[in-house]
């Protein structure tokens, strides 16, 4: 029975590294959907700043600045397809991490039943002996 109870132990520490193991790629992940969201909202910033500017303007000038919003727009548009995967990566990370924890669970639950067993077993060994063993094994009884 004690063997049982060091397979649930091992199972339970590595479901415990799963899961944690789990937990880390979903930070990681979540990350990465936070620095692209930064970097999507600062290229639109950049490019609403480029036309802010009052005064003459030059015709090589404003073609420069609408060259370089039209690199920025498209930057953009990929920036939002790179977020869009990243959400995706991060919702799958979510969903491994919640596997994970389930399977964590299900493994403490495996270990806590094994020492009932073990427990009740124990314990009805001690029932089927007779009283004056009982007392050596236990003690005497108040």
């Amino acid at each position: 029975m004690s063997g049982l109870i060091a397979s649930r132990k091992r199972l339970l520490r590595v479901r415990h590294v799963q899961h944690n193991q789990a937990v880390g790629a979903l930070i990681r992940a979540r990350d990465e959907v936070s620095q692209i969201a930064d970097n999507a909202t600062r290229i639109a910033r950049v490019r609403e700043e480029l036309f802010g500017g009052d005064g003459l303007t030059h015709g090589a000038l404003l073609a420069a600045r609408r060259e370089l919003a039209s690199r920025l727009e498209r930057a953009g548009r990929q920036l939002d397809g790179a977020l869009y995967d990243a959400e995706r990566r991060a919702d799958q990370r979510d969903a491994e991490r919640i596997h994970a924890n389930r399977d964590r669970e299900i493994a403490e639950r495996l270990k806590d039943k094994a020492h009932a067993a073990r427990e009740a077993r124990r314990e009805a060994r001690l029932a089927a002996l007779p009283r004056y063993r009982r007392m050596q094994s236990r003690g005497p009884e108040e």
